[in-house]
Protein backbone atom coordinates (compact mmCIF):
# COMPACT_ATOMS: atom_id res chain seq x y z
CA UNK A 1 0.00 0.00 0.00
CA UNK A 2 1.17 3.27 -0.52
CA UNK A 3 1.61 6.02 1.58
CA UNK A 4 -1.48 7.76 0.74
CA UNK A 5 -3.30 5.51 2.44
CA UNK A 6 -2.82 6.84 5.99
CA UNK A 7 -3.30 10.30 4.97
CA UNK A 8 -6.38 9.56 3.77
CA UNK A 9 -7.03 8.34 7.16
CA UNK A 10 -6.72 11.24 8.73
CA UNK A 11 -9.78 14.30 8.77
CA UNK A 12 -7.87 16.60 6.35
CA UNK A 13 -6.83 13.61 4.62
CA UNK A 14 -10.24 12.09 4.49
CA UNK A 15 -11.82 15.52 3.00
CA UNK A 16 -9.40 16.16 0.60
CA UNK A 17 -9.70 12.21 -0.74
CA UNK A 18 -13.45 12.15 -0.69
CA UNK A 19 -14.34 15.60 -2.03
CA UNK A 20 -13.71 15.12 -5.24
CA UNK A 21 -14.59 11.22 -5.51
CA UNK A 22 -17.88 11.79 -3.83
CA UNK A 23 -18.38 15.16 -6.22
CA UNK A 24 -18.01 12.79 -9.26
CA UNK A 25 -20.94 10.44 -8.30
CA UNK A 26 -23.28 13.22 -7.57
CA UNK A 27 -22.67 15.00 -11.10
CA UNK A 28 -23.22 11.43 -12.94
CA UNK A 29 -26.24 10.47 -10.47
CA UNK A 30 -27.94 14.24 -11.02
CA UNK A 31 -27.40 13.86 -14.88
CA UNK A 32 -29.04 10.72 -14.57
CA UNK A 33 -32.28 12.17 -13.40
CA UNK A 34 -32.20 15.47 -13.91
CA UNK A 35 -33.39 15.73 -17.37
CA UNK A 36 -36.97 14.23 -15.68
CA UNK A 37 -38.24 17.57 -15.09
CA UNK A 38 -36.98 19.44 -18.67
CA UNK A 39 -39.36 16.86 -20.02
CA UNK A 40 -41.98 19.58 -21.66
CA UNK A 41 -39.52 21.92 -21.71
CA UNK A 42 -36.41 19.71 -24.00
CA UNK A 43 -39.75 18.68 -25.92
CA UNK A 44 -41.22 21.97 -26.73
CA UNK A 45 -37.60 24.06 -27.30
CA UNK A 46 -36.33 21.16 -29.54
CA UNK A 47 -39.44 20.37 -30.89
CA UNK A 48 -39.27 16.42 -29.95
CA UNK A 49 -41.87 14.15 -27.93
CA UNK A 50 -41.80 12.90 -24.43
CA UNK A 51 -40.70 9.68 -26.16
CA UNK A 52 -37.88 11.53 -27.42
CA UNK A 53 -36.45 12.55 -24.21
CA UNK A 54 -36.97 9.07 -22.64
CA UNK A 55 -34.91 7.75 -25.40
CA UNK A 56 -32.20 10.25 -24.65
CA UNK A 57 -32.29 9.56 -20.68
CA UNK A 58 -32.06 5.97 -21.37
CA UNK A 59 -29.63 5.92 -23.92
CA UNK A 60 -27.20 7.68 -21.48
CA UNK A 61 -27.67 5.49 -19.04
CA UNK A 62 -27.01 2.39 -20.89
CA UNK A 63 -23.81 3.82 -22.84
CA UNK A 64 -23.06 4.00 -19.10
CA UNK A 65 -23.70 0.62 -18.58
CA UNK A 66 -22.77 -0.89 -21.49
CA UNK A 67 -19.31 0.73 -21.01
CA UNK A 68 -18.34 0.19 -17.26
CA UNK A 69 -17.26 -2.84 -17.78
CA UNK A 70 -13.96 -1.54 -19.76
CA UNK A 71 -13.90 1.87 -18.03
CA UNK A 72 -12.87 -0.38 -15.23
CA UNK A 73 -10.41 -2.62 -17.40
CA UNK A 74 -8.69 0.54 -18.73
CA UNK A 75 -7.84 1.63 -15.19
CA UNK A 76 -5.48 -1.10 -14.70
CA UNK A 77 -3.54 -0.38 -18.19
CA UNK A 78 -3.20 3.54 -17.62
CA UNK A 79 -4.15 4.08 -14.21
CA UNK A 80 -6.91 5.58 -12.17
CA UNK A 81 -6.29 9.09 -12.07
CA UNK A 82 -5.63 9.62 -15.74
CA UNK A 83 -8.97 7.57 -16.33
CA UNK A 84 -10.39 9.27 -13.82
CA UNK A 85 -9.59 13.13 -15.30
CA UNK A 86 -10.00 11.84 -19.00
CA UNK A 87 -13.43 10.67 -18.14
CA UNK A 88 -14.28 14.00 -16.85
CA UNK A 89 -13.15 16.11 -19.49
CA UNK A 90 -15.28 13.96 -21.85
CA UNK A 91 -18.12 14.41 -19.67
CA UNK A 92 -17.51 18.05 -19.78
CA UNK A 93 -17.36 18.55 -23.37
CA UNK A 94 -20.61 16.41 -23.60
CA UNK A 95 -21.82 18.80 -21.22
CA UNK A 96 -21.35 21.97 -22.93
CA UNK A 97 -22.45 20.33 -26.39
CA UNK A 98 -25.97 19.94 -24.95
CA UNK A 99 -26.72 23.11 -23.65
CA UNK A 100 -25.81 24.36 -27.07
CA UNK A 101 -27.91 21.73 -28.86
CA UNK A 102 -30.25 22.98 -31.89
CA UNK A 103 -32.25 20.01 -32.11
CA UNK A 104 -32.27 16.09 -30.28
CA UNK A 105 -29.59 14.57 -32.35
CA UNK A 106 -27.11 17.01 -31.23
CA UNK A 107 -28.30 16.36 -27.48
CA UNK A 108 -27.94 12.67 -27.84
CA UNK A 109 -24.52 13.28 -28.98
CA UNK A 110 -23.85 15.33 -26.10
CA UNK A 111 -25.57 13.99 -23.22
CA UNK A 112 -26.42 10.38 -24.05
CA UNK A 113 -22.79 9.44 -25.67
CA UNK A 114 -20.22 11.70 -24.67
CA UNK A 115 -21.36 12.14 -21.10
CA UNK A 116 -22.27 7.86 -20.95
CA UNK A 117 -18.93 7.65 -22.08
CA UNK A 118 -17.04 9.99 -19.78
CA UNK A 119 -18.93 8.84 -16.81
CA UNK A 120 -18.11 5.13 -17.67
CA UNK A 121 -14.31 6.27 -17.65
CA UNK A 122 -14.75 8.05 -14.22
CA UNK A 123 -16.97 6.62 -12.44
CA UNK A 124 -15.08 3.10 -11.98
CA UNK A 125 -11.70 4.75 -10.22
CA UNK A 126 -14.12 6.60 -7.56
CA UNK A 127 -14.95 2.61 -6.61
CA UNK A 128 -11.69 1.36 -6.93
CA UNK A 129 -9.30 3.93 -5.19
CA UNK A 130 -12.31 4.07 -2.42
CA UNK A 131 -11.42 0.52 -1.49
CA UNK A 132 -7.69 1.02 -2.46
CA UNK A 133 -7.54 3.56 -0.01
CA UNK A 134 -9.49 2.95 3.12
CA UNK A 135 -9.12 -0.36 3.85
CA UNK A 136 -10.72 -1.27 7.20
CA UNK A 137 -14.49 -1.90 7.59
CA UNK A 138 -15.20 1.23 9.29
CA UNK A 139 -13.52 3.65 7.31
CA UNK A 140 -14.52 1.87 4.04
CA UNK A 141 -17.97 2.14 5.34
CA UNK A 142 -17.37 5.82 5.78
CA UNK A 143 -16.39 6.35 2.40
CA UNK A 144 -19.04 5.08 0.73
CA UNK A 145 -21.19 6.28 2.72
CA UNK A 146 -20.06 9.65 1.76
CA UNK A 147 -20.28 8.68 -1.98
CA UNK A 148 -23.36 6.80 -2.07
CA UNK A 149 -25.28 9.92 0.05
CA UNK A 150 -24.02 11.98 -2.50
CA UNK A 151 -24.69 9.84 -5.63
CA UNK A 152 -28.16 8.95 -4.07
CA UNK A 153 -28.64 12.50 -3.61
CA UNK A 154 -27.69 13.85 -6.74
CA UNK A 155 -30.13 11.23 -8.48
CA UNK A 156 -33.12 12.58 -6.11
CA UNK A 157 -32.05 16.31 -6.08
CA UNK A 158 -31.57 16.05 -9.32
CA UNK A 159 -35.62 16.74 -10.13
CA UNK A 160 -35.41 19.88 -7.91
CA UNK A 161 -31.87 21.26 -8.73
CA UNK A 162 -32.66 21.00 -12.75
CA UNK A 163 -36.27 22.21 -11.69
CA UNK A 164 -34.61 25.43 -10.12
CA UNK A 165 -32.39 25.97 -12.70
CA UNK A 166 -34.89 25.64 -15.76
CA UNK A 167 -37.47 27.87 -14.00
CA UNK A 168 -35.29 30.48 -13.45
CA UNK A 169 -33.01 30.53 -16.60
CA UNK A 170 -33.51 26.97 -18.84
CA UNK A 171 -32.91 23.53 -19.34
CA UNK A 172 -29.72 24.58 -21.06
CA UNK A 173 -28.24 26.27 -17.71
CA UNK A 174 -28.51 23.08 -15.79
CA UNK A 175 -26.02 22.00 -18.78
CA UNK A 176 -23.77 24.30 -18.19
CA UNK A 177 -24.23 23.51 -14.06
CA UNK A 178 -22.92 20.06 -14.76
CA UNK A 179 -19.78 21.40 -16.75
CA UNK A 180 -18.98 24.02 -13.77
CA UNK A 181 -18.98 20.85 -11.22
CA UNK A 182 -16.58 18.83 -13.61
CA UNK A 183 -14.42 22.08 -13.85
CA UNK A 184 -14.30 22.00 -9.35
CA UNK A 185 -13.64 18.32 -9.63
CA UNK A 186 -10.76 18.71 -11.81
CA UNK A 187 -9.01 20.93 -9.15
CA UNK A 188 -9.76 19.19 -6.30
CA UNK A 189 -8.62 15.85 -7.87
CA UNK A 190 -5.51 17.15 -8.65
CA UNK A 191 -4.50 16.09 -4.82
CA UNK A 192 -5.27 12.16 -5.28
CA UNK A 193 -2.14 10.02 -5.89
CA UNK A 194 -3.08 6.97 -7.62
CA UNK A 195 -2.20 3.88 -4.89
CA UNK A 196 -0.87 1.53 -7.37
CA UNK A 197 0.89 2.01 -10.47
CA UNK A 198 -0.75 1.37 -14.14
CA UNK A 199 0.55 -1.24 -16.20
CA UNK A 200 0.98 -0.48 -19.59
CA UNK A 201 1.46 -3.98 -20.67
CA UNK A 202 -2.16 -5.25 -19.50
CA UNK A 203 -4.17 -6.77 -22.56
CA UNK A 204 -7.13 -5.12 -23.42
CA UNK A 205 -10.43 -7.78 -24.61
CA UNK A 206 -11.39 -5.89 -27.60
CA UNK A 207 -13.99 -8.20 -28.86
CA UNK A 208 -15.36 -9.22 -25.57
CA UNK A 209 -16.27 -5.26 -25.09
CA UNK A 210 -17.95 -5.14 -28.55
CA UNK A 211 -19.85 -8.34 -27.63
CA UNK A 212 -21.11 -6.99 -24.42
CA UNK A 213 -21.82 -4.03 -25.38
CA UNK A 214 -23.53 -4.93 -28.37
CA UNK A 215 -25.79 -7.27 -26.16
CA UNK A 216 -26.66 -4.96 -23.63
CA UNK A 217 -27.74 -2.21 -26.07
CA UNK A 218 -30.29 -4.82 -28.23
CA UNK A 219 -31.80 -5.95 -24.61
CA UNK A 220 -32.82 -2.40 -23.24
CA UNK A 221 -33.46 -1.12 -27.04
CA UNK A 222 -35.61 -4.20 -26.63
CA UNK A 223 -37.40 -3.19 -23.98
CA UNK A 224 -38.18 0.32 -25.11
CA UNK A 225 -39.72 -1.18 -28.65
CA UNK A 226 -42.21 -3.19 -26.62
CA UNK A 227 -45.08 0.01 -27.00
CA UNK A 228 -44.25 -0.06 -30.89
CA UNK A 229 -43.73 -3.42 -32.12
CA UNK A 230 -44.11 -6.40 -30.25
CA UNK A 231 -41.75 -8.38 -32.65
CA UNK A 232 -39.31 -6.01 -32.76
CA UNK A 233 -39.29 -6.63 -29.31
CA UNK A 234 -38.57 -10.03 -29.57
CA UNK A 235 -36.00 -9.74 -31.96
CA UNK A 236 -33.88 -7.40 -30.30
CA UNK A 237 -34.15 -9.20 -26.83
CA UNK A 238 -33.24 -12.50 -28.80
CA UNK A 239 -30.77 -10.70 -29.90
CA UNK A 240 -29.25 -9.10 -26.96
CA UNK A 241 -29.23 -12.17 -25.53
CA UNK A 242 -27.31 -14.42 -28.27
CA UNK A 243 -24.48 -11.50 -28.35
CA UNK A 244 -24.25 -11.62 -24.49
CA UNK A 245 -24.00 -15.92 -24.91
CA UNK A 246 -21.61 -15.35 -27.10
CA UNK A 247 -19.73 -12.66 -25.05
CA UNK A 248 -19.20 -15.31 -21.87
CA UNK A 249 -18.49 -18.42 -24.42
CA UNK A 250 -15.57 -15.68 -25.58
CA UNK A 251 -14.28 -15.05 -22.11
CA UNK A 252 -14.52 -18.66 -21.53
CA UNK A 253 -11.98 -19.43 -24.80
CA UNK A 254 -9.84 -16.65 -23.46
CA UNK A 255 -9.11 -17.80 -19.75
CA UNK A 256 -8.67 -21.11 -21.48
CA UNK A 257 -6.09 -20.05 -23.67
CA UNK A 258 -4.14 -18.72 -21.01
CA UNK A 259 -4.98 -14.68 -21.82
CA UNK A 260 -6.64 -12.00 -19.86
CA UNK A 261 -10.60 -11.63 -20.84
CA UNK A 262 -12.67 -8.79 -20.38
CA UNK A 263 -13.90 -10.12 -17.27
CA UNK A 264 -13.17 -13.01 -15.44
CA UNK A 265 -15.51 -15.89 -14.95
CA UNK A 266 -13.84 -16.06 -11.37
CA UNK A 267 -16.29 -12.73 -10.26
CA UNK A 268 -19.23 -14.84 -10.77
CA UNK A 269 -17.90 -17.66 -8.32
CA UNK A 270 -18.88 -15.78 -5.13
CA UNK A 271 -22.79 -16.30 -4.35
CA UNK A 272 -22.43 -13.40 -2.23
CA UNK A 273 -21.15 -10.88 -4.46
CA UNK A 274 -23.80 -12.14 -7.06
CA UNK A 275 -26.76 -11.50 -4.50
CA UNK A 276 -24.68 -7.88 -4.07
CA UNK A 277 -24.97 -7.18 -7.49
CA UNK A 278 -28.25 -8.33 -7.93
CA UNK A 279 -29.25 -6.06 -4.79
CA UNK A 280 -27.28 -3.02 -6.50
CA UNK A 281 -29.52 -3.54 -9.89
CA UNK A 282 -32.65 -3.53 -8.45
CA UNK A 283 -32.07 -0.38 -6.19
CA UNK A 284 -30.77 1.89 -8.77
CA UNK A 285 -34.04 0.55 -11.23
CA UNK A 286 -36.09 1.68 -8.61
CA UNK A 287 -34.53 4.82 -8.02
CA UNK A 288 -34.48 5.74 -11.50
CA UNK A 289 -37.73 3.90 -12.34
CA UNK A 290 -39.65 5.98 -9.63
CA UNK A 291 -37.72 9.47 -10.12
CA UNK A 292 -39.26 8.63 -14.21
CA UNK A 293 -42.66 7.69 -13.32
CA UNK A 294 -43.28 10.50 -11.02
CA UNK A 295 -41.93 13.27 -12.88
CA UNK A 296 -43.35 12.45 -16.11
CA UNK A 297 -46.90 11.64 -14.06
CA UNK A 298 -46.43 15.08 -12.25
CA UNK A 299 -45.26 17.37 -15.91
CA UNK A 300 -47.62 15.43 -18.43
CA UNK A 301 -51.06 14.25 -16.28
CA UNK A 302 -51.36 17.21 -13.25
CA UNK A 303 -49.43 19.69 -15.42
CA UNK A 304 -47.22 20.34 -12.70
CA UNK A 305 -43.79 23.20 -13.93
CA UNK A 306 -40.25 21.84 -13.60
CA UNK A 307 -40.04 23.76 -10.13
CA UNK A 308 -42.83 22.46 -8.58
CA UNK A 309 -42.30 18.93 -9.74
CA UNK A 310 -38.32 19.57 -8.16
CA UNK A 311 -39.97 20.37 -5.05
CA UNK A 312 -42.39 17.41 -4.47
CA UNK A 313 -39.28 15.30 -5.00
CA UNK A 314 -37.41 17.14 -1.77
CA UNK A 315 -38.84 14.80 0.31
CA UNK A 316 -37.02 11.89 -1.55
CA UNK A 317 -33.74 13.70 -1.17
CA UNK A 318 -33.94 14.37 2.26
CA UNK A 319 -34.66 10.20 3.04
CA UNK A 320 -31.52 9.70 0.69
CA UNK A 321 -29.06 12.17 3.31
CA UNK A 322 -30.28 11.11 6.35
CA UNK A 323 -30.15 7.38 5.90
CA UNK A 324 -26.93 7.40 3.80
CA UNK A 325 -24.93 9.69 6.43
CA UNK A 326 -26.28 7.52 8.64
CA UNK A 327 -24.15 4.63 6.78
CA UNK A 328 -21.12 4.67 9.11
CA UNK A 329 -23.24 4.35 12.49
CA UNK A 330 -25.21 1.65 11.07
CA UNK A 331 -22.53 -0.56 9.99
CA UNK A 332 -21.09 -0.87 13.43
CA UNK A 333 -24.47 -1.57 14.68
CA UNK A 334 -25.76 -3.82 12.28
CA UNK A 335 -24.89 -6.75 9.64
CA UNK A 336 -25.08 -5.31 6.00
CA UNK A 337 -27.83 -7.82 5.35
CA UNK A 338 -29.96 -6.91 7.72
CA UNK A 339 -29.70 -3.06 6.30
CA UNK A 340 -30.34 -4.13 2.70
CA UNK A 341 -33.40 -5.89 3.72
CA UNK A 342 -34.39 -3.16 5.84
CA UNK A 343 -33.76 -0.70 3.44
CA UNK A 344 -36.04 -3.36 0.64
CA UNK A 345 -38.53 -3.11 3.12
CA UNK A 346 -38.99 0.46 3.42
CA UNK A 347 -38.98 1.08 -0.08
CA UNK A 348 -41.58 -0.97 -1.17
CA UNK A 349 -43.68 0.36 1.76
CA UNK A 350 -42.97 3.74 -0.28
CA UNK A 351 -43.86 2.55 -2.99
CA UNK A 352 -47.46 1.13 -2.20
CA UNK A 353 -47.90 4.52 0.01
CA UNK A 354 -47.21 6.39 -3.21
CA UNK A 355 -49.68 4.44 -5.05
CA UNK A 356 -52.44 4.25 -2.50
CA UNK A 357 -52.99 7.93 -1.48
CA UNK A 358 -51.57 9.96 -4.82
CA UNK A 359 -54.61 8.37 -6.15
CA UNK A 360 -56.83 9.39 -3.72
CA UNK A 361 -55.81 13.05 -3.27
CA UNK A 362 -54.88 15.74 -5.46
CA UNK A 363 -53.03 17.75 -3.08
CA UNK A 364 -49.16 17.44 -4.53
CA UNK A 365 -48.16 16.92 -0.99
CA UNK A 366 -49.67 13.40 -1.04
CA UNK A 367 -46.83 12.31 -3.21
CA UNK A 368 -44.43 13.26 0.14
CA UNK A 369 -45.00 10.08 2.53
CA UNK A 370 -44.03 7.99 0.13
CA UNK A 371 -41.11 9.55 -1.12
CA UNK A 372 -39.57 9.85 1.84
CA UNK A 373 -39.70 6.44 2.65
CA UNK A 374 -38.19 5.31 -0.56
CA UNK A 375 -35.75 7.91 0.20
CA UNK A 376 -34.95 6.60 3.85
CA UNK A 377 -35.03 2.80 1.99
CA UNK A 378 -32.43 3.40 -0.71
CA UNK A 379 -29.92 5.51 1.30
CA UNK A 380 -30.47 2.54 3.84
CA UNK A 381 -29.00 -0.28 1.27
CA UNK A 382 -26.79 1.57 -0.87
CA UNK A 383 -23.61 2.02 0.75
CA UNK A 384 -23.91 -1.75 2.14
CA UNK A 385 -24.56 -3.20 -1.32
CA UNK A 386 -21.48 -1.92 -2.56
CA UNK A 387 -19.37 -2.56 0.38
CA UNK A 388 -20.53 -6.34 0.24
CA UNK A 389 -19.36 -6.48 -3.21
CA UNK A 390 -15.98 -4.67 -3.39
CA UNK A 391 -15.48 -6.31 -0.44
CA UNK A 392 -15.22 -9.60 -1.83
CA UNK A 393 -11.88 -9.37 -3.96
CA UNK A 394 -8.76 -9.05 -3.63
CA UNK A 395 -6.87 -5.37 -4.58
CA UNK A 396 -5.52 -7.02 -8.27
CA UNK A 397 -9.91 -7.90 -9.25
CA UNK A 398 -10.82 -4.39 -7.95
CA UNK A 399 -10.28 -2.99 -11.29
CA UNK A 400 -12.48 -6.16 -12.76
CA UNK A 401 -15.27 -5.86 -9.98
CA UNK A 402 -15.60 -2.19 -9.71
CA UNK A 403 -16.21 -1.75 -13.56
CA UNK A 404 -18.87 -4.79 -13.59
CA UNK A 405 -20.46 -3.32 -10.09
CA UNK A 406 -20.94 0.20 -11.87
CA UNK A 407 -22.07 -1.90 -14.62
CA UNK A 408 -24.61 -3.71 -13.25
CA UNK A 409 -26.07 -0.88 -11.13
CA UNK A 410 -26.24 1.43 -14.65
CA UNK A 411 -27.90 -1.59 -16.24
CA UNK A 412 -30.73 -0.74 -13.37
CA UNK A 413 -30.97 2.94 -13.96
CA UNK A 414 -31.44 2.02 -17.50
CA UNK A 415 -34.15 -1.14 -17.02
CA UNK A 416 -35.44 1.44 -14.97
CA UNK A 417 -36.28 4.10 -17.34
CA UNK A 418 -36.86 2.02 -19.78
CA UNK A 419 -39.66 -0.24 -17.77
CA UNK A 420 -41.53 2.84 -16.13
CA UNK A 421 -41.14 4.96 -19.82
CA UNK A 422 -42.32 2.04 -21.47
CA UNK A 423 -45.57 1.65 -19.64
CA UNK A 424 -46.29 5.42 -19.43
CA UNK A 425 -45.92 6.27 -22.82
CA UNK A 426 -48.20 3.53 -23.69
CA UNK A 427 -50.98 5.43 -22.06
CA UNK A 428 -50.03 8.18 -19.75
CA UNK A 429 -52.92 8.40 -17.42
CA UNK A 430 -53.47 7.18 -14.06
CA UNK A 431 -53.70 3.92 -14.80
CA UNK A 432 -50.41 3.60 -16.68
CA UNK A 433 -48.93 5.72 -13.52
CA UNK A 434 -50.43 3.24 -10.98
CA UNK A 435 -49.35 0.19 -13.54
CA UNK A 436 -45.56 1.69 -13.43
CA UNK A 437 -45.55 2.13 -10.07
CA UNK A 438 -47.27 -1.78 -9.20
CA UNK A 439 -44.36 -3.27 -11.84
CA UNK A 440 -41.71 -1.33 -9.56
CA UNK A 441 -42.89 -2.99 -6.52
CA UNK A 442 -42.75 -6.50 -7.74
CA UNK A 443 -39.23 -6.20 -8.97
CA UNK A 444 -38.68 -4.61 -5.38
CA UNK A 445 -39.84 -7.83 -3.83
CA UNK A 446 -37.29 -9.47 -6.15
CA UNK A 447 -34.66 -7.24 -4.46
CA UNK A 448 -35.93 -8.37 -1.41
CA UNK A 449 -35.20 -11.65 -1.87
CA UNK A 450 -32.12 -11.57 -3.18
CA UNK A 451 -30.84 -9.87 0.28
CA UNK A 452 -32.73 -12.40 2.32
CA UNK A 453 -30.49 -15.13 0.45
CA UNK A 454 -27.33 -13.04 1.36
CA UNK A 455 -25.40 -14.71 4.05
CA UNK A 456 -25.18 -13.19 7.76
CA UNK A 457 -21.42 -12.73 8.03
CA UNK A 458 -20.03 -12.04 4.26
CA UNK A 459 -16.91 -14.13 4.08
CA UNK A 460 -13.68 -12.28 4.14
CA UNK A 461 -12.44 -11.66 0.53
CA UNK A 462 -9.65 -13.48 -0.34
CA UNK A 463 -7.17 -11.70 -0.46
CA UNK A 464 -3.19 -12.85 0.16
CA UNK A 465 -1.93 -9.57 2.34
CA UNK A 466 -3.52 -9.20 6.00
CA UNK A 467 -4.62 -4.89 5.34
CA UNK A 468 -6.49 -5.73 2.33
CA UNK A 469 -8.87 -8.15 4.16
CA UNK A 470 -11.72 -6.79 5.35
CA UNK A 471 -13.39 -8.44 8.62
CA UNK A 472 -17.12 -9.04 8.09
CA UNK A 473 -19.39 -6.29 9.75
CA UNK A 474 -21.37 -6.73 13.29
CA UNK A 475 -24.48 -9.36 13.24
CA UNK A 476 -27.89 -8.65 14.41
CA UNK A 477 -27.61 -11.43 18.06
Amino acid sequence: MSDTAPTARTPGGLRRVIAPLALAQFICSFAGSNMNVMINDISEDLDTTVQGVQIAITIFLLVMAALMIPGGKLTDRYGRKRCLLTGLVVYGVGALLSAMAPGLGVLILGNSILEGVGTALLIPPVYILTTLLFTDTTSRARAFGTIMALGGIGAAAGPLIGGLITSALSWRAAFVFQALVIVAIIVLSRRIEDPLPPDPTRPFDTVGTLLSAIGLVLVITGILATDNNIWLMLALLVLGALFLAGFFQWVRARERAGKEPLLSTSLFRSRTSNLGLATQNTQWLLLMGVSFTVASYLQVVRGYDAIQTGVIFTAATLGILVSSLAAERLAKRRAQRTLILTGFATTIAGIVVLTLVVAGSPSPWAFAPGLLLIGLGLGVMLTPSVNIVQSSFTEAQQGEISGLSRSISNLGSSLGTAIAGTILVAGLTSHAYAAAMITLAVVGLTGLTAAALLPRHPPHAPAPTGPQDVSSPASDE
